[in-house]
């Protein structure tokens, strides 16, 4: 969960990305850091293996300082499709802030995309993450692609389920931002109903929002 640490004025929270192999979970992680504002984006670390298919995971932590003198950092990371790595899976989980259920949007991956779901909610109960309490949202990916799972029906998964629904086409940068923003608003909205961050951080939802997601143009200020 959420780290505060007021000897150093730092609060750092965690946000996964979660999802079935090759779904796009990397992908989104590029697309993030690419369009960032330089200076407040670190360094993106990817460790493959040899298939070119993340064995480990990502990790991007971005950063800015609060009006009140508080530096916030929220690291993203992304966890490892393929069903071997699932030990690797549940420990990338832990203490999670937020979670982003990438999903590929091509119809023969439907079943590869179930799959994965019940995973994760298995795993966050390993770990002691309740479905219900952490904020959770599902990107469609690939939407750029023939072959696809249309809107209308992405609209009726949406209305049946809680959980926010996006539409993106990572490999554009199209709908990454929107889903990470939309992730991150809920996920302050929970910490702070939780531990009343904005109360003790003087810091506002939508300050914490701008500074993390300014756009850059083509990764600069």
């Amino acid at each position: 969960m959420v780290q505060i640490n007021l000897e150093h004025r730092e609060i750092t929270l965690k946000i996964v990305y979660y999802g079935p192999a090759l779904s796009g979970k990397t992908t989104n992680l590029q697309a993030v850091h690419e369009l960032m504002k330089k200076e407040a984006r670190g360094r993106l670390m990817v460790l493959d293996t040899a298939n070119d298919r993340t064995l480990f995971f990502d990790l991007m932590p971005v950063f800015f300082k609060s009006r009140s003198g508080f530096t916030v950092k929220v690291k993203l990371f992304t966890v490892p499709g393929q069903v071997m790595h699932n030990s690797t899976r549940r420990i990338v989980l832990q203490g999670a802030d937020g979670v982003a259920f990438i999903a590929d949007s091509q119809l023969d991956q439907t079943k590869n995309n179930n799959d994965s779901w019940r995973d994760l909610l298995e795993n966050m109960k390993i770990n002691g993450l309740d479905p219900e309490r952490i904020p959770v949202v599902i990107q469609f990916n690939k939407r750029d692609l023939e072959k696809v799972r249309s809107d209308e029906e992405l609209d009726a998964v949406s209305k049946r389920g809680g959980e926010p629904v996006y539409k993106a086409s990572a490999i554009r940068g199209e709908g990454v931002l929107e889903t990470l923003e939309g992730l991150l608003r809920l996920s302050w909205r929970n910490l702070d109903n939780l531990y009343k961050l904005g109360e003790k951080l003087d810091l506002e939802e939508d300050e914490f929002i701008n500074n993390l997601l300014h756009k850059g143009s083509g990764g600069e200020s």
